[in-house]
């Protein structure tokens, strides 16, 4: 493989998530749950003279991804028909764009798992319409749900600037993030939502010209990108090892045995014969709609970043889990907001939430615990009204019952003991109770300080302040060890 340079660029194909189609009326429905060709009409199935309308929403979606991946608009836009025939197309052609896309020569960057940043070139995002959906029978012959057909599809296209499979995978991931963040996508690939397709040559190392490359059709997960790819560059460097040459094909990722196969020969631009749809007029968009959509974009995910690392002081990991997903963070900035500690904040967001999370498989927006609910409770922490152990026992108790903290806190009568005399009394009482243990720690045993602590606690319920219980204690045994030399 150090003879050769793997060369990918990737299609990835997203589902706009629109209320109806891209060219008629009908309701987008969930093309898995839904009962197969309820949702259609003329139009998305191609019936003769039915005329296609262009869904505006579905282009404002298409601009908003345009421009977050830094691409320049294209005020004037045409579809074009894509000639082709298979069963989940009914009019044996496909509405999209080819010469004139929304957007082009944008950019996006990555991270790899080594820290190392690189940027990734995007060729185009154009608009187009989802295909219907097959399913192949054990016995033979096909079933098509056109549910799906017609529904608003944006391709984006990068440039031939990947060049490993983790590499595809991290820029698979990002894109899949942006999408997420500006709520054109859910991102939920085993749905066929959100489809990636890398295409992958190798060169010689030190050459230019591209090799001839497979495409890896329909993956629905970014470990099969990054396996997929991975395999292809090993059996295109054994078969160019051995003297051979490697067929332009279209392939498909075997799940089960980790190998790609063989499905068909690779069309090119030309086999499509696109042609300008004369059934749509050219779309103009004006820099005014451009202005408004720009100024409607949410803090992106890499500016949110560099946004908690400068004002909230976090460490880059704990600023990247944050900045994962939109709804996280904007349920941490509203914490964060009521709280002054965005460090604390984020140490019971990532260690605490986020385990109870997992443990009753809830999502940040399904859980009961608020923002400012959090912030309460770690109030009562920062006043010494209650000791961390105690306030994760509450959390747990928000967590399920939706009650705020101080209501917990007053019906179980958890307020942390800070009374100064009231410690003193019950670590003399603790001492005189056990006064071989206090002999023992007067002659060197001194890691019976823990063990007092414990009784401590224990006799308190867990309420007596950690603070002073550690400051009485050392006072009183000091005390003790005064009187014994004495």
């Amino acid at each position: 493989m150090t003879n050769y340079e793997p060369i990918i660029g990737i299609e990835l194909h997203a589902e706009l998530m629109t209320n109806s189609k891209m060219f008629c009326g009908c309701k987008v429905v969930d093309s898995v749950e839904a009962e197969p060709n309820t949702a259609v009409c003329p139009v998305c199935l191609g019936m003769p003279g039915m005329l296609p309308v262009i869904n505006k929403q579905a282009v404002a979606f298409a601009l908003r991804v345009a421009l977050a991946l830094n691409c320049t608009i294209q005020p004037h836009n045409i579809f074009a028909r894509k000639n082709y025939f298979y069963p989940d197309l009914p009019k044996a052609y496909q509405i999209s764009q080819y010469e004139l896309p929304i957007g082009t020569d944008g950019w996006v960057d990555i991270q790899l798992e080594s820290g190392e940043h690189k940027r990734i070139g995007i060729r185009r995002v154009h608009m187009e319409e989802d295909t219907g959906k097959l399913t192949h029978l054990d016995g033979g012959g096909s079933l098509v749900d056109y549910n799906r057909s017609g529904v608003p599809l944006l391709e984006i296209v990068s440039e031939p600037d990947i060049h490993s499979g983790e590499e595809a995978r991290a820029y698979g991931l990002k894109i899949r993030q942006i999408l997420r963040y500006l709520g054109v996508n859910s991102g939920d690939m085993e749905k066929g939502v959100l489809r990636v397709e890398p295409n992958i040559s190798l060169r010689p190392v030190g050459t230019t010209a591209f090799g001839k490359r497979t495409e890896l059709k329909n993956l629905n997960s970014f470990k099969a990108l990054a396996d997929g790819a991975a395999y292809e560059i090993a059996r295109q460097a054994e078969i160019l090892d051995a003297g051979g040459a490697v067929v332009q094909e279209t392939r498909g990722w075997h799940d089960t045995k980790r190998i790609t196969f063989s499905q068909r020969s690779k069309e090119e631009a030309e086999d499509y014969r696109y042609f300008p749809e004369p059934d749509l007029p050219p779309l103009h968009i004006s820099d005014e709609w451009i202005v408004q959509v720009q100024a409607g974009l949410p803090e992106l995910p890499d500016a949110k970043i560099a946004h908690y690392l400068a004002d909230y002081g976090l460490s880059e990991y704990d600023a990247r889990v944050l900045a994962e997903e939109r709804e996280v963070a904007a349920w941490f900035e509203e914490a964060a907001a009521h709280f002054p500690d965005a460090k604390t904040i984020t140490n019971w967001v990532l260690n605490n939430l986020f385990q109870l999370m997992n443990e009753h498989k809830q999502t940040i927006g399904e859980m009961q615990v608020t923002p400012t609910g959090l912030a309460e409770l770690l109030q009562l922490v920062a006043d010494n009204t209650l000791n961390n152990n105690t306030a994760k026992e509450v959390l747990a108790d928000m967590f399920t019952t939706g009650e705020s903290a101080k209501a917990i806190v007053a019906a179980k009568g958890l307020a942390q003991i800070s009374d100064e005399d009231a410690i003193a009394a019950l670590i003399a009482t603790i001492l005189d109770q056990n006064p071989n243990q206090v002999t023992a720690y007067l002659n060197g045993k001194e890691q019976l300080r823990g063990w007092f602590v414990g009784q401590i606690m224990r006799t308190s319920q867990g309420k007596a302040n950690p603070a002073l219980v550690n400051t009485l204690l050392t006072t009183q045994l000091a005390q003790r060890r005064l009187s014994d030399e004495a």
